[in-house]
């Protein structure tokens, strides 16, 4: 299992309901559902990956994270709801924290780092839109269409009214270290954090 993915496995309380949006073929909430005796479901886009989800047990509906997500669920409906790499792929990411926060008590999101140095290294000296490990896609093809810095993301959650519980950085193979830690923006390539309303 992915670093990161252990690290949101170390926030949740066993027993806790969970929603997970862009949840692929629901590893994530397989782990969490062998491991932590949550219950939830999982929100997707992908028909392959619906299947996926539905074979593996884990309840899960076919919905654009674009739409929002009060057409399904009330306010407080989840201890958590959790997206991971999915947030730089939405039209409108602030409205969707929000509404993350209203409907979970906390919020639990992963992204890609564009302050990343590896990255700030390609476009100053290549000229050209990073490609790496976290960003596999190039500029034309790609589903991200709102990349931010670890400071970007920082200071929306500041404008929306957001606390940050606790904040992971880590690398490209998902390992956090001290470099990390000192220097988030520049050394992390993916960041991983947990959220609630202020």
């Amino acid at each position: 299992m992915r670093v990161d993915l252990e690290i949101i496995g170390d926030w949740i309380r066993p027993g806790s309901r969970v929603l997970d949006l862009g949840c692929g073929e629901c590893a994530l909430l397989r782990q969490l559902r062998d491991s932590h005796d949550v219950t939830g479901y999982g929100l997707e886009l992908n028909v392959e990956k619906l299947a996926r989800c539905v074979e593996g047990g884990i309840p899960v509906i076919q919905a654009n994270l674009d739409q929002g997500l009060s057409p399904w669920f009330d306010a407080g409906s989840f201890d958590y709801v959790i997206m991971t790499h999915t947030l730089q792929a939405t039209r409108h990411p602030e409205r969707l924290l929000r509404e993350m926060v209203s409907i979970g008590r906390e919020a639990i999101v992963t992204f890609p780092n564009m302050g990343y140095w590896k990255n700030r290294v390609q476009y100053a000296l290549g000229g050209r839109m990073p490609v790496t490990r976290a960003l596999p896609y190039g500029w034309f093809d790609t589903p991200n269409i709102h990349l931010c810095t670890v400071r970007d993301f920082e200071a929306l959650c500041d404008e929306l009214g957001l606390r940050i519980l606790d904040r992971e950085i880590v690398d490209n193979r998902h390992r956090s270290g001290r470099l990390m830690r000192l220097m988030p923006n520049l050394m992390g390539e993916a960041a991983v954090y947990r959220l609630e309303k202020a």
